[in-house]
């Protein structure tokens, strides 16, 4: 119940953060492109077969270290429906290896629309007499500000199939502020969704004290981390920013609680682009993105220590 699961794999792993996997084009080594262009053309079959072999080969190295991967919908959508098969594909392999997958999405709506990417993303259909599960990630990022028309369609999925959603509370881009810091009477924005998602997650706790219902809270407001973290103790938080956008070690640490837990931080391009840094020969961008996540993990856990 709740994000119990990734919990264990954080504690297992003795690692808080997320791989996020963001694959352009542009952040393919060149042989993996022309290994897929010699087969497909240069086409979308060819684009999406060189960003699931670019991702199998982030996932073969990094399986061990981190307890979870963040594929973004965008970057596969961008592709088409090629691209998405590639997004359903590198959600199958990296829960082959055993690692927790969420889903960045940011989905919004209400009523039957969002169940409908309820249950895609994180649940079951039926086909006549044939049930499938579509992508069947462990958890799901959503837009949270429909209200709860947009948040409790969610909800029996995510206690009947153990899975989780992450909430935008306080985002990492710079004009977050404008709506998010608004006050709503003597509340900002972000702190009351913020408290609306332990509200929406009351009655999923697991054995660790967090809900089903997380939020989304970003790096670059290491201020607002340590206020949200205290204002909400049972709620899970993903931290984007980490990284590209400037956070630092230091500034993700207010997100934790005095047990190390409570958050997982993101980073994306800093892995995945990890060759282009350094000595690295492309042909090792594998190796190059498993000495980054090292690198994080520990930069990271001596901070919290």
């Amino acid at each position: 119940m709740g994000f119990d699961r990734l919990c264990e794999a954080i504690l297992k792993k003795k690692n808080p953060t997320v791989a996020g996997l963001d694959p352009k084009l542009a952040f393919v080594p060149r042989f993996i492109k022309e290994a897929s262009f010699q087969k497909y053309g240069q086409t979308l079959e060819g684009a999406a077969d060189a960003l699931l072999t670019f991702n199998k080969g982030l996932i073969d190295a990094l399986y061990d270290i981190v307890p979870a991967v963040k594929p973004q919908c965008a970057y596969y959508e961008m592709y088409g429906w090629q691209g998405v098969k590639a997004l359903h594909d590198t959600i199958a392999y990296a829960k082959e290896k055993g690692l927790f997958v969420i889903t960045d999405g940011k989905r919004n709506d209400i009523g039957t629309t969002m169940e409908a990417y309820a249950a895609a993303h994180l649940g079951e259909v039926s086909v006549e007499d044939a049930v499938f599960a579509p992508f069947d990630s462990d958890a799901l990022t959503v837009n949270g500000y429909l209200g709860s028309d947009g948040i409790n369609p969610l909800l029996p999925i995510c206690r009947e199939k153990d899975k989780g959603i992450f909430v935008l509370v306080k985002t990492s881009n710079p004009s977050s502020g404008e709506l998010q810091d608004k006050q709503i009477a003597d509340k900002t924005v972000y702190r009351t969704v913020g408290d609306m998602c332990e509200q929406w997650g009351a009655d999923t706790r697991g054995a660790y004290g967090y809900s089903a219902v997380g939020a989304v809270v970003g790096a670059t407001y290491p201020a607002q981390l340590g206020e949200l973290r205290e204002a909400l103790p049972h709620t899970m938080f993903l931290v984007p920013g980490y990284g590209a956008q400037g956070g630092a070690a230091q500034d993700v640490a207010p997100a934790f609680d005095e047990h190390g837990l409570g958050a997982i931080i993101n980073s994306s391009r800093a892995i995945m682009c990890a060759y282009k840094k350094g000595d690295w020969k492309e042909e090792a961008y594998a190796d190059a993105a498993r000495a980054e996540a090292i690198r994080m993990r520990d930069e990271i856990t001596a901070a919290l220590k």
